[in-house]
C-alpha cells in the first residue's frame, strides 16, 4: 500500500463524494441508466464509493476486488440470464471498475472493451466531470452490450436504475 493511496483515502469526505456527484447527477446517471437499457438487454448498475477504510487499505485491498464484492452485495448477479453490470467507481482513486455477469462476462466480450470503457471515465472524472464521465461511461458499456447482446431475450428491469452511493 503506498502512502499517497492511503492519504488519498483518509483524506476524502463524504461532502466532496456529493460535490461530485450530487443530486442532479445522480439524476441523470440514473436516466443514462434507464435509456440505455432500453437499447439492449443487459442490466446495468452504478455505484460509487467515496474512500475504502483504513483496514481494508492497510490489507491491500484492490479496486478490483471491492467491486467484485459490491457486485455480489448488491446483487448484480441475481438477474434471470446472467446479465448484469456493475460500473463501479472508486472516488478516492479517481478508478473505474466495471464487473459483468457471466452472460456477458470475459467469455463474451473481451476485457480490453471493458477496460475501454473504464478509461473513457477515468480521464474525464480527472477533469472533474464526473456526471458527464459516468454518463460517457453508462453509454459506452451499453454499446459494448448492444455488439455483445446476452444469448436470451430481455425479460425486462430487474435490477434498479439509480446508482448507488456507498
Amino acid at each position: 500500500m503506498s502512502l499517497s493511496r492511503m492519504f488519498r483515502h483518509l483524506l476524502t469526505t463524504p461532502w466532496q463524494v456529493r460535490r461530485a456527484f450530487g443530486v442532479t447527477a445522480l439524476d441523470a446517471i440514473q436516466d443514462a441508466v434507464r435509456a440505455c437499457e432500453a437499447r439492449h438487454p443487459g442490466e446495468i448498475r452504478f455505484a460509487v464509493e467515496g474512500a475504502l477504510p483504513l483496514p481494508a487499505l492497510w490489507a491491500g485491498l484492490t479496486p478490483r476486488a471491492r467491486a467484485v464484492k459490491v457486485f455480489s452485495d448488491l446483487g448484480v448477479w441475481d438477474t434471470e440470464h446472467n446479465n448484469g453490470v456493475l460500473i463501479y467507481v472508486l472516488f478516492a482513486d479517481r478508478g473505474v471498475e466495471i464487473v459483468a455477469d457471466r452472460g456477458v462476462g470475459d467469455a463474451r466480450v473481451p476485457p480490453s472493451e471493458w477496460q475501454a470503457c473504464c478509461r473513457l471515465m477515468e480521464a474525464q472524472f480527472r477533469e472533474g466531470r464526473f456526471a458527464e464521465g459516468a454518463i460517457a461511461g453508462i453509454e459506452a458499456v451499453a454499446g459494448v452490450l448492444a455488439r455483445y447482446p446476452p444469448a436470451r431475450p430481455d425479460v425486462g428491469n430487474e435490477l434498479p436504475d439509480a446508482p448507488v452511493m456507498l
